[in-house]
């Protein structure tokens, strides 16, 4: 009896040594998960049913002078899922009710409805059947994004952002740019990218074990903030017509590219600024011509030719060397004494010509023979005050040539000379613009430009470029220059050209020669037509170069693309026609 009460006490005791020792266990356990592990297994257990939101800040818009957007942010949605979570599911799909919808069907369908590929979606959940997060479909339009949903496949998600179009496509690519996949890559969405890019904000929200987002469980960790309006000069309809016409006559010439630029004299705006080729945004890859991706207007230099000469005319005059009806005696050729020799573009005798005569002809000779009264520094300083030798101060695009020529020219002799027409110095066709808007204003340079500002999204205008006038040369001296240059149309190298009825033109042809390396000046040529209209108060001026041409390789070919693109310009802007005759002076003596 003793020994068995002693038994059953020993049971007691080992059943109650077990009881606490599971108990003990338990306790420790439980401790290690709400205190020791707490933190980590709440973290763990907030992944599995907090899902993070990226919410896209919308990049600003890009327009023209009249607020039509040349770029633009438009809505886009990426369809995502749960790996996890993906399984056969019963109900409706499309709207119609079935048995069971396997994964297969599902995909299926999901990839008729948004153009996807059935492939690439299991690929991406076979990557990691076990996670949270897989690209299903990305840059759906709202048609695509509304036919998916309606699908009502329970396990897939919408993810929004932001993508861009250019509504006016190649019309302004050269100037717009366009982006890829690492951030902007060139034209205004590069320059202006901080004051365009929106910054991204983030969202969170609780999903269930079903993967069904828990009603009003969205909360902002961080709001998104849109990105700023950039506001350009461009006039986008007859950006289209500068477009169309060099386009048209550039194939008619077999040219390699062509520029056009339209610049208000009053104001220093850039109204157009074509190129061809050029770029569609919305299309890069189809361009194979590289030179295309920005502006050759604003970043391609070229020897102007005989542009030139209408700014030597100009700082002649202006320092008191020449005047319209100062007398030369122009050969045919001119040789210099360390061998180097320039002649006309054309054969001809001895001629008496004016200053006016000179411009009117073109002569290389004349304008060397009258333009030689200045030094080589003094010429130099005035290029530079027209604009020459620098970058745009007002312009802020991406490929802008440095054009270093140091605070003096250095050129050698010959150089020096051929300077004097236009060879052996380089310019873009935005600064040859500049010239004759400096001209056309009574010799006022106003800064070309073609951005206004950036209009942010909180209602601040930044990036407003300076474009305070500069006095380049007297009132005088640019008024007879211009009046010189209607010579050129009424009986000059520009004869030939068409008048544009009613109006009085002045403009300046340009023939330039190509250099090939160490070869020296070959066969090649780029031409130009540069004018201002009306010539009596001008508002307008037209440039037009082309590089290349073959079919005709004289600037009597640019000739007809000038004419047309002004004539659009005076006939757009209302300009009223002249009502005076033509001012000229006498061309030989």
């Amino acid at each position: 009896m003793t020994k068995t009460i002693r038994n059953r006490r020993l049971r007691y005791s080992v059943v109650i040594i077990a009881v606490i020792a599971l108990v003990a266990v338990f306790v420790i356990r439980l401790v290690d998960i709400q205190v020791v592990q707490a933190a980590d297994l709440n973290e763990q257990s907030k992944a599995k049913r907090s899902i993070p939101v990226t919410i896209y800040g919308t990049r600003g818009s890009i327009v023209d002078r009249n607020g039509t957007e040349l770029a633009d942010s438009v809505t886009r949605y990426n369809i995502t899922t749960a790996p996890r979570l993906v399984k056969k599911f019963t109900g409706k799909l499309g709207g119609t009710r079935v048995k069971e919808v396997t994964v297969d069907t599902a995909l299926a369908a999901l990839a008729k409805a948004s153009g996807g590929d059935v492939g690439t979606m299991q690929k991406n959940i076979a990557a990691n059947p076990r996670s949270d997060f897989a690209y299903l479909v990305k840059g759906l339009d709202v048609k695509h994004y509304e036919a998916v949903m309606a699908l009502g496949i329970p396990w897939i998600y919408k993810e929004q952002q932001a993508s861009r179009v250019y509504p006016t496509a190649a019309t302004t690519g050269n100037l717009t740019g366009f982006m890829g996949t690492d951030g902007a890559q060139a034209g205004l969405e590069y320059a202006y990218d901080k004051c365009l890019a929106g910054s991204n904000g983030s969202e969170t929200y609780e999903r269930g074990e079903d993967g069904v987002q828990l009603p009003g469980s969205t909360v902002t960790t961080k709001k998104a903030k849109d990105g700023g309006t950039l506001e350009t000069t461009i006039d986008s309809d007859l950006q289209y017509m500068a477009q169309q016409t060099i386009a048209s006559a550039a194939k008619e010439l077999q040219a390699e590219s062509a520029t056009a630029t339209v610049t208000s004299v009053k104001t220093g705006e850039l109204l157009a600024v074509a190129d061809y080729p050029t770029v569609d945004p919305n299309d890069v890859d189809a361009t194979t011509d590289k030179g295309a991706y920005s502006s050759r207007a604003l970043t391609a230099t070229y020897e102007p030719g005989s542009t030139i000469k209408a700014a030597i005319a100009a700082a002649l005059i202006d320092r008191g060397k020449s005047s319209p009806t100062d007398q030369a005696v122009v050969p045919y050729s001119r040789s210099f004494p360390w061998g180097g020799t320039i002649h006309d573009s054309e054969f001809h005798p001895t001629e008496n010509l004016t200053l006016t005569g000179i411009l009117r002809d073109s002569s290389n000779v004349g304008i060397t023979e009258l333009g030689s009264r200045l030094t080589a520094q003094q010429r130099y300083e005035y290029m530079q005050k027209f604009g020459l030798f620098e970058p745009e101060s007002a312009i802020d695009y991406p490929g802008q040539p440095s054009m270093d020529y140091g605070t003096s020219p250095n050129w050698d002799q010959q150089t020096n000379i051929n300077s004097m027409f236009g060879q052996g110095i380089s310019t873009t066709a935005v600064q040859v613009a500049s010239i004759f808007q400096t001209l056309a204003n009574d010799g006022v340079r106003i800064p070309l430009h073609f951005v206004k500002g950036c209009e942010t999204a909180d209602g601040k205008t930044i990036d407003a470029p300076d474009v305070q006038g500069t006095r380049v040369v007297s009132a005088n001296a640019a008024t007879q220059v211009t009046d010189m240059l209607q010579s050129v149309v009424t009986g000059g190298t520009l004869v030939g050209m068409k008048p544009i009825s009613g109006y009085n033109i002045a403009a300046k042809t340009g023939t330039a020669e190509v250099a090939e390396g160490s070869k020296g000046y070959g066969s090649q040529r780029i031409t130009s037509v540069a004018g201002m209209a009306p010539a009596e108060d001008p508002q307008y001026v037209v440039t037009v170069t082309f590089t290349k041409p073959q079919a005709n390789k004289w600037s009597s070919g640019a000739a007809p693309a000038f004419r047309t693109l002004m004539s659009q310009v005076l006939e757009k802007y209302r300009v009223a026609p002249s009502t005076t005759q033509a001012r000229t002076y006498p061309s030989t003596w």
